[in-house]
């Protein structure tokens, strides 16, 4: 039968959408998000200045190329600018890559609690998405390689992963690209690298810088607080960067979110107060919440995994509830296979202790 309107093409609707942690809380009068890993100090004067004179210049379209900011990037991380690219935050850059590297038949590899958009970017390809199985919530390099095949064209890793806040230290890291086959290319997501702090982490630029198959994706949303604007970039090996830039629209950034993001990547005492706030919450929250009999899975990144019973009026959903009717606005992720948890985002002070004070009422104990 001949169709009577326009078809997607096969296996679109098969994917299921993104549906971002929710925003409101109804009847109440003050709100926490602590939904989507949002930067509870928000970005730095500097950047907020930069974003506000460049809406001078609002009828000029933008450097297609964003040299200054890739220079910028460059300058902080001692990297070569012609290896990096910028886009609407890391997930332009991941649809961009899977773009460029799949095709009908294809296979990428993520993780089982991996960044939901990974499937979302492989289905949209006509490739397929093949899931390794985790251990303790954390990547398991062996499960990746044994679902290698012939047809696999991508791995990407999450690290640290969302929404377990878990990470693979580098010379796990470094044995995975080194078990790959050459035309597999290896994609490092680190949105929430600029939190970690454990000696046996890096990034992922030591081993872009020299190999041939890994990229490194980076964002300006977390801990540069300029999510609103869509910003983030890509380091890779020169051959991925001309794939990947005769791909790409020829103005994927606009304006204000260049002159924002080169003011906040070269503001360190904001990115440090950041840190300092995370670090200081991310060990305060993960005490307090467990000890009220709950369990937290470690985390590095600006968010903590909380895991609830199967008890009728303890679950993650009865946690949901309650919490939101107190403003208090957390992640449910049943979408990464995690129905009987929450993520909360660490915020601020207030709202830090106030979660922690509403979880006890929750389960019935003393403040």
């Amino acid at each position: 039968m001949t169709a009577t309107r326009p078809q997607p093409r096969p296996g679109v609707l098969d994917i299921a959408p993104y549906i971002p942690g929710k925003s409101t809380a109804p009847g109440v009068a003050k709100m926490f998000k602590l939904s989507s890993n949002e930067t509870p100090l928000g970005p730095g004067e500097n950047a907020i200045a930069a974003y506000r004179a460049a809406g001078e210049r609002l009828e000029d379209y933008p450097d297609g190329s964003a040299s200054a900011l890739r220079e910028a990037i460059g300058g902080a991380f001692g990297l070569d600018p012609a290896r990096i690219v910028c886009g609407a935050g890391s997930d332009d850059l991941l649809n961009l890559i899977a773009r460029a590297y799949l095709t009908d038949g294809d296979e990428a590899i993520h993780t089982t609690h991996g960044f939901l958009v990974y499937p979302i970017a492989t289905m949209g390809t006509g490739a397929m998405p093949v899931v390794a199985p985790e251990k303790d919530f954390t990547a398991d390099v062996d499960a990746i390689l044994a679902r290698v095949t012939k047809k696999t064209k991508i791995v990407f890793l999450a690290n640290p992963n969302n929404p377990t806040g878990t990470y693979l230290p580098f010379d796990e890291v470094k044995r995975l690209q080194r078990s790959l086959p050459g035309n597999v290319l290896l994609v490092l997501d680190a949105a929430y690298a600029e939190y970690v702090r454990r000696n046996d982490y890096e990034s992922g630029i030591e081993l872009v810088a020299t190999t041939d198959n890994v990229v490194m994706t980076r964002t300006f949303s977390k801990i540069y607080g300029l999510a609103a604007l869509r910003l983030g970039w890509m380091y890779g090996p020169a051959h991925v960067v001309d794939a990947v830039n005769r791909i790409r629209g020829p103005f994927n950034v606009n304006a204000p979110a260049i002159a924002a993001g080169i003011a906040a990547i070269r503001d360190t005492a904001h990115v440090e107060r950041s840190r300092e706030h995370n670090t200081r919450w991310l060990a305060w929250l993960t005490e307090e919440i467990g000890g009220h009999g709950l369990t937290v899975t470690p985390s590095v990144a600006n968010f903590v995994l909380i895991h609830f019973p199967e008890t009728k009026g303890r679950t993650a959903k009865d946690a949901d509830v309650f919490l939101t009717k107190r403003g208090l606005v957390l992640r449910q992720v049943g979408a990464y296979k995690l129905p009987n948890a929450l993520r909360m985002t660490v915020g601020s002070e207030e709202a830090n202790r106030l979660v922690v004070k509403a979880l006890a009422e929750f389960l019935g104990k003393r403040a």
